[in-house]
């Protein structure tokens, strides 16, 4: 295991273990975020973003009871509505650079999974719950707000306007059964007891590691998808081929061939 300076940041504990980076949000009870915790968060994005030894992100919460319950509803009724707005603006530059990221994200949802939690989750690309662990849903029209840091717009593109506005007017909570059925959770995995959930949870983030995957077509996959979703198609297709090409280009491609022709495993080497 691979430990990191930004350890020391006890707002986000921040380890690698064998080609994963895990970030802890960890702010007990409730691992509620500050602009304080937002940082330490941008920081270990960046830091498994340039770490090549990093093929997949795994984001959770500390202990067993919560992802993260949102923005800290204290620290929103002491700032001033301009500092307000420059937190929301920094948590968006936040999420879309753990968005653009092109490893793959996985967001392990341990426990509640609420409010602006839930939009750190939805700017991951899979979402894995632990069943009957929580609850998880947009639930801020009943603090006179609405879902400030990404909510609206990730949550329409999930599950379409109509079901979207729904669910955020009405503010209620879903379990993890349901917002699979839904499309916002992928997989909702039985409680075997914590630790063997999260044993399970790494075991399927290092199937998408080398030797097993070849993590940079993994990468350019969600990239041509995050970005491509967003722009025209003729835009989006020219993203996809030169994602290709780079692909092309790669060690892995050249072993995937070879291995697909010579009728063997390919053994990738994430380069």
């Amino acid at each position: 295991m691979k430990e990191s300076p930004l350890n020391g940041n006890h707002l986000v504990q921040y380890r690698v273990e064998k080609g994963v980076a895990i970030l802890e949000l960890s702010d007990p009870p409730a691992n509620t975020y500050t602009y304080e915790m937002n940082k330490e968060l941008d920081s270990a994005i960046l830091e498994a973003r340039m770490d090549e030894a990093v093929h997949v992100i795994v984001i959770r919460g500390a202990g067993e009871k919560f992802f993260s319950a949102g923005a800290n509803i204290g620290m929103l009724t002491e700032v001033t509505p301009a500092f307000k707005y420059y937190f929301c603006l920094h948590a968006n530059e936040t999420m879309l650079r753990l968005e653009q990221t092109p490893k793959l994200v996985i967001a392990a949802l341990n426990g509640h999974c609420v409010g602006g939690g839930l939009e750190i989750a939805l700017a991951a690309d899979i979402r894995i719950a632990r069943e009957g662990a929580g609850k998880i849903g947009l639930p801020e029209v009943s603090l006179g707000v609405l879902p400030g840091t990404g909510g609206t717009q990730r949550l329409s593109r999930l599950v379409g306007k109509s079901k979207s506005i729904e669910l955020m007017v009405e503010g209620r909570l879903m379990t993890f059964e349901e917002a699979q059925q839904l499309g916002i959770v992928n997989y909702v995995w039985p409680d075997s007891g914590e630790q063997k959930w999260w044993d399970r949870v790494m075991e399927y983030a290092r199937s998408f590691t080398p030797p097993n995957k070849a993590s940079k077509a993994v990468g350019g996959i969600k990239r041509a998808v995050q970005t491509g979703w967003e722009i025209p198609i003729e835009s989006a297709l020219a993203v996809e081929r030169e994602l290709q090409q780079q692909l092309f280009q790669s060690e892995d491609s050249k072993e995937g061939l070879d291995a697909y022709r010579e009728k063997r495993k390919p053994d990738f080497k994430g380069r």
